[in-house]
C-alpha cells in the first residue's frame, strides 16, 4: 500500500510541478512590499494555538491558502506537492504552513493520511481569509464552499512584509513548486 501511495503522491507532484508559470503578484490579497494583515492566533491541524512568528523559518514563511484538504482534490494535490518540496523550501531558510476554513478536525486527518509535514492553520469563520480579501465571491451561504480562500501562496518575511505572491485564476491551477522556489530565489 505505501509503494502504490508514494507513487500516487509522486504522479500528483509531478501534474502540479508541470503546470505553467503562476500569476506573479495575484490581483488578489495583499500586494508585495506590503506588510500583511495579522493572523493573530489560529489553532493548528491538532488544536494547538499558533502564530506565524512561532512557525515561520529564519527567513520567513510561505503561505498557502487553500479551500480546503476535506474535500478539494485540487487542494489535496497541491499540499502532497509542497510537502514534496517543503525540504527545499526550508534550505532556503523559509516553513511552508497552509490556512484554510477546514476544521483542526479535518486538517488532521489529511496530514495524518498524507503525511504532511507542516502545519495547516484553521480558520474556520473565514476571518483572516476575509482580512486578505481572498475570500472566494462565487460561493452564496450556505454552499458548502461558502468561506473558502480563492487559492494563494504568498512569501512573507519575519516582519509580515510580502516578498512574493503566486496565484491562479482558476481554482484548478496551482502554482507549481518550482515557480515557489523560484519566487525565494529570487527574493533580495
Amino acid at each position: 500500500m505505501n509503494a502504490v501511495r508514494a507513487v500516487l503522491v509522486a504522479f500528483v507532484a509531478s501534474l502540479l510541478l508541470g503546470l505553467g508559470a503562476a500569476n506573479a503578484d495575484a490581483t488578489f490579497g495583499p500586494k508585495v512590499g506590503v506588510r500583511a494583515p495579522d493572523l493573530g492566533t489560529l489553532p493548528d491541524q491538532t488544536g494547538r494555538l499558533r502564530k506565524l512568528s512561532d512557525l515561520a523559518g529564519k527567513k520567513g514563511i510561505v503561505l498557502v491558502f487553500y479551500r480546503s484538504a476535506g474535500w478539494c482534490p485540487y487542494c489535496q494535490a497541491q499540499l502532497m506537492a509542497l510537502n514534496l518540496g517543503a525540504a527545499d523550501i526550508q534550505a532556503r531558510g523559509y516553513n511552508v504552513v497552509g490556512l484554510s476554513y477546514d476544521s483542526p478536525t479535518v486538517a488532521k486527518s489529511f496530514v495524518d493520511k498524507r503525511a504532511i509535514t507542516y502545519a495547516l492553520l484553521s480558520d474556520p469563520k473565514s476571518e483572516v481569509i476575509d482580512s486578505w480579501g481572498l475570500r472566494d465571491p462565487q460561493y452564496p451561504v450556505g454552499h458548502r464552499a461558502y468561506g473558502v480562500p480563492r487559492p494563494a501562496i504568498f512569501v512573507l518575511n519575519r516582519k509580515g512584509v510580502v516578498k512574493a505572491s503566486l496565484a491562479e485564476q482558476s481554482y484548478q491551477k496551482r502554482p507549481p513548486v518550482a515557480e515557489v522556489i523560484k519566487a525565494l530565489d529570487g527574493i533580495k
